[in-house]
């Protein structure tokens, strides 16, 4: 089978990318392959830029694992959220190329990261749990929290607001909003300029500061997880 993630390394910067030729969904598969271009990336002591394919960063969880419940659902959101828990503490700056609509986990994992751009266009970022019949997550909620700004984490939360590349700066979800053509190369600009920084105090400044938030999502995943096998 072809494969989900893409790993490209040029210079010190890492450009993963997630295509699985529709809408990115987040499967155990596609967790798996991050995982192993993120042990690349972090062998290759790299900067890392994920990316996601044009039109899409990443709908979500595959649903139809999701609905189907289980023990198969219970892994594939806790690998998920562990994966959003890997990249809001690895090693070197993560940048995202947000080249689309992020929702959901995708929207999770777009908040874990260092720096985030996002493509200007009618896209869609939204955690949309309550408008699904979701109860949000709790590792999520603490994801959501280390990013938003207070008024908006709460309409995210708790009414599935979605929000869009024009508010998404305001709101928190994105750092930067550049034109679709630009997006890949501004980006990769981004990455560059962050490989000069001391990756030593870059690594325990980002632990020290995060570190609430890290505990808080490592007991969020294992509260989720517990909740989960018991529905299960």
């Amino acid at each position: 089978m072809p494969a989900l993630v893409g790993y490209q390394l040029e210079d010190v910067v890492a450009t993963i990318t997630m295509d699985d030729g529709k809408v990115n969904a987040l499967s155990l598969r596609m967790f798996t392959e991050l995982n192993a271009a993120l042990d690349r990336a972090e062998a290759d002591r790299a900067v890392v830029l994920l990316c996601g394919r044009e039109g899409v960063f990443s709908a979500g969880f595959d649903l139809s694992v999701l609905r189907a419940g289980g023990s198969g659902a219970a892994m594939m959101v806790r690998a998920g959220f562990e994966l959003a828990e890997r990249v809001l503490a690895f090693p070197t700056p993560v940048v995202i190329a947000c080249t689309g609509h992020a929702v959901a986990m995708g929207v999770f994992l777009l908040l874990s990261g260092d720096y985030r751009l996002g493509a200007a266009g009618s896209y869609k970022l939204t955690a949309n749990e309550v408008a699904i019949g979701l109860t949000m997550p709790r590792a999520a909620v603490e994801i959501l929290r280390q990013r938003l700004s207070p008024s908006y984490f709460n309409r995210a939360v708790t009414i599935a607001e979605p929000f869009s590349p024009d508010n998404a700066v305001e709101a928190g979800f994105l750092d930067r909003v550049v034109p679709a053509a630009e997006l890949h190369a501004t980006a990769r600009n981004v990455a560059r300029q962050l490989s000069a920084l001391d990756m030593v105090a870059h690594k325990a400044s980002k632990l020290r500061a995060r570190t609430h938030t890290l505990a808080a999502v490592r007991a969020g995943i294992d509260a989720d997880y517990a909740a989960f096998r018991a529905r299960a």
